[in-house]
């Protein structure tokens, strides 16, 4: 691969760099999450998959940084930062947020750079095609902490830091914005392989909307459903980890 750029090292966490691999996983976290989410993944993968998982701005390291106003404008950069790791297979998983976000990367490889994933992991999120009317951004902060409560994303002990709350809520804020005002804009669908995953008491996506993936690709469809809410993954971590495997290692 080529030389990265500081600019490039600002995306890209690479916790375990597996040189070698056969494969790369590229981890797109969910609002208000960050590339450390990922961490766990990318320890537990075999030697054959190499893990990247990317850091927007505003949060952490990234915090004096403007966050991305939309979907579109995030998916525009992580496609540039991702170019230089196309000369493997390239998987994504993508929760959330992310699963928006990896799809508009996901069309944005293929259609401007003929590169076409090995599998779109799309987790805890309706198909692009089913919108609803959220406005989560727009309540004030005590609004957005609750939300975070009920979907029980975040350790409690950060949601009672004042502090720490302080500092993150303006990239939670951004994140809800740019994931409740994206507007799918019909077009090819997909050729690549897209896997499904939903928790079936999520209160951000129905079962049949996590299904509704299937429209969006030409290739593939493959759908699990899983007991629990909205970051059902977290209990659910080894079956989530051998269904990324299964598709990372394939020939």
């Amino acid at each position: 691969m080529t030389t990265l750029t500081e600019q490039d090292r600002l995306w890209i966490r690479r916790y375990h760099p597996r040189p070698d691999a056969a494969a790369r996983l590229v981890c797109l976290p969910h609002a208000g999450g960050s590339a450390s989410f990922y961490r766990p993944v990318s320890a537990s993968m075999p030697d054959s998959v190499d893990v990247l998982a990317v850091q927007y701005p505003g949060r952490q390291d990234r915090r004096h940084e403007p966050c991305a106003t939309s979907i579109q404008e995030l998916a525009d950069d992580v496609t540039s930062v991702l170019l230089p790791w196309t000369d493997r297979p390239l998987l994504v998983f993508g929760h959330s947020l992310g699963a928006t976000l990896g799809f508009e990367v996901a069309r944005r490889l293929e259609r401007d750079h003929g590169v076409v994933l090995r599998a779109l992991f799309a987790s805890a999120r309706r198909a692009p095609s089913c919108p609803r009317d959220e406005s989560v951004h727009l309540r004030d902060d005590d609004g957005l902490v609750a939300e975070m409560r009920q979907l029980s994303g975040t350790d409690a002990a950060i949601l009672e830091d004042v502090e720490l709350i302080r500092m993150a809520l303006p990239a939670i804020r951004a994140d809800y914005r740019a994931a409740e005002t994206y507007v799918y804009e019909p077009g090819p669908n997909l050729n690549c392989l897209v896997i499904g995953l939903v928790g079936d008491d999520d209160p951000k996506v129905t079962v049949d909307e996590a299904r509704a993936w299937s429209r969006h690709t030409d290739a593939s469809f493959d759908f699990h459903v899983f007991q629990g809410g909205h970051f059902y993954l977290t209990s659910h971590q080894k079956d989530v980890m051998e269904l990324l495997v299964k598709q990372a290692v394939r020939s």
